[in-house]
């Protein structure tokens, strides 16, 4: 993986959190709570536009994972980096083969009652990717600028 571009003046400091949670909903929730609480103690205040949004990303990602890459026995894992003004998100599962489309998600039917969580992301995030995780599985990536 290449490391992000940082802004022309800005820091280049990095902070990493990384978590791994069962594949369960109760995993996908906590994710997205320890997550919300992370950003906060690195200065994105909790409630805030730029805390909200990352709050859906993880809660789409990690739903995803639960729900599409779920592999019995195998958790998923959550990876947070602030580097400059860039916030990236990676939920990683066991599951390779069940990549979702990047670059314009298929829309759901009109009446589905799922299919809609990729819309989010890609409505959201200011970039997203899937990469091949290492040894097995893969890992959905979504970044977002944050305000200076």
């Amino acid at each position: 993986m290449t490391p992000l571009p940082t802004e022309v003046g800005a820091p280049a400091t990095a902070s990493a959190f990384t978590q791994r949670f069962s594949s369960t909903p109760r995993g996908a929730r906590l994710a997205r709570r320890l997550a919300v609480h992370q950003l906060d103690a690195w200065g994105v205040p909790y409630g805030s536009p730029a805390s909200d949004t990352a709050a859906v990303l993880v809660a789409e990602l990690a739903a995803n994972a639960v729900t599409h890459g779920r592999v019995p026995g195998r958790d998923f894992e959550v990876t947070v980096r602030l580097i400059g003004r860039t916030l990236r998100i990676e939920v990683s599962d066991a599951r390779g083969e069940r990549r979702p489309p990047v670059g314009g998600a298929v829309a759901p039917a009109p009446l589905a009652e799922d299919g809609r969580g990729l819309l989010l992301v890609e409505a959201l995030a200011a970039r997203w990717e899937v990469l091949d995780r290492v040894p097995v599985g893969k890992t959905v990536a979504a970044e977002l600028d944050l305000p200076l």
